[in-house]
């Protein structure tokens, strides 16, 4: 094949858009990547400025010490490299395919978040999301849903009773949480009539007025507690009880295993914040800027535009980041039955009335309209 035959093919429909997707996926994977560093560094200088003392202000670049910025990367270094222990009487096959499929199902629903508004390449609209897909709630709780097994797989493999006692905490917890974070989202579907991610981005548009927050403010509320459950973060983090079950499912892990867990857990973590700031916060909008009078103030370049509204995502994102830390270090940990008694006897019964109430609400401002 000639390089003229090579040039048509790479720039036919099908090769553009396996192309962009193949630079979509890494873009994304790479980002990802970054967010356990970075938020390993925040969870440890946080709470040091919360108590009035340094944190990690040692490891740095030669004479730069950087606040102990890099003191995540001499982190990761260790854990690379340190030796693995595997306890003896584990089920070996089980205990290394779990942290594994934690950090899998994580990354395939980072996957399936608009983090732009579509652009165009050699004349084909690419969409910012490496898996556009109309039904992209769905298709997030599908794949979160898998997450539960590594959690659960892990305890149980790893042949010690607290482990197991951990797995099952998280996995109840995490099922039982499901529901009311679905309950949630629902009334945004029906107030925005529509499945797709991206489509109830461009129907908040720019105007604070018009987020998600503002339309279903209760569902906002059920989210956001409901975020820290699914994540086992504290003040739910009673899966990994230290005064109780030592760490609960990742005692027997170390190394690189320990690691991925906590990449799985940061990069859930980071979804979630995505996905908040998505459906309730205007997503990849510009506050106060429309998209059509941004790409008009940058001359028309979409890419600028797109790259504009990418980091007005994650600046939400952040936000939401730092809402997690500031609440760890601020609330003291649920006993389960609380834990347990706050999903099933007071957010799902605050869900179902919730989604209720909003249809109603819909229907009728509709049929006035009509007439």
């Amino acid at each position: 094949m000639g390089l003229t035959e090579l040039i048509e093919v790479l720039s036919s429909d099908t090769a553009i858009q396996v192309i962009a997707s193949i630079v979509k996926i890494l873009i994304v994977l790479v980002l990802c990547l970054q967010v356990p560093p970075l938020m390993v560094w925040a969870e440890r200088r946080a709470p040091a400025m919360m108590q009035r003392r340094k944190g990690p202000n040692r490891v740095g670049l030669f004479k730069f010490r950087l606040y102990g910025l890099l003191q995540s990367a001499a982190d990761a270094v260790k854990l690379i490299f340190k030796e693995e222990v595997v306890p003896r009487g584990a089920n070996k096959a089980v205990y290394h395919i779990a942290p594994i499929f934690g950090v899998f199902t994580a990354m395939m629903v980072a996957c399936a978040i608009p983090y732009g508004n579509d652009i165009s390449v050699f004349g084909q609209k690419v969409s910012l999301s490496p898996i556009h897909l109309d039904v992209g709630f769905l298709f997030i709780f599908a794949i979160s849903s898998l997450a539960v097994y590594a959690v659960t797989l892990a305890g149980w493999a790893s042949n010690n009773k607290y482990s197991l006692l951990g797995s099952l905490r998280a996995s109840a917890q995490m099922i039982s949480y499901e529901i009311p974070l679905g309950m949630s989202l629902i009334p945004l579907v029906v107030i925005f009539g529509t499945l797709d991610l991206n489509k109830m981005v461009l129907a908040q548009s720019a105007y604070p007025w018009s987020w998600g927050v503002v339309k279903a403010p209760i569902s906002f509320l059920l989210f956001l507690v409901c975020m820290f459950a699914e994540t086992n973060r504290a003040p739910f983090d009673l899966a990994e009880g230290e005064s109780e079950l030592v760490a609960g499912f990742h005692t027997e892990f170390n190394s690189a295993k320990f690691a991925a867990f906590f990449l799985s857990e940061y990069v859930a973590m980071f979804v979630l914040s995505c996905l908040a700031a998505t459906v309730f916060f205007g997503g990849w909008q510009t506050p106060f800027i429309p998209y059509e009078t941004l790409l008009s103030l940058l001359g028309g370049m979409e890419w600028l535009a797109a790259l504009a509204g990418f980091v007005c995502l994650i600046v939400k994102a952040a936000f939401f980041m730092w809402v997690y830390v500031w609440v760890r270090w601020t609330l003291p940990r649920f006993r389960y039955d609380q834990l347990m008694s706050l999903g099933w006897k007071f957010m799902l019964p605050v869900g179902l009335v919730n989604l209720l109430v909003t249809t109603l609400v819909v229907a009728f401002i509709e049929n006035a309209g009509r007439h």
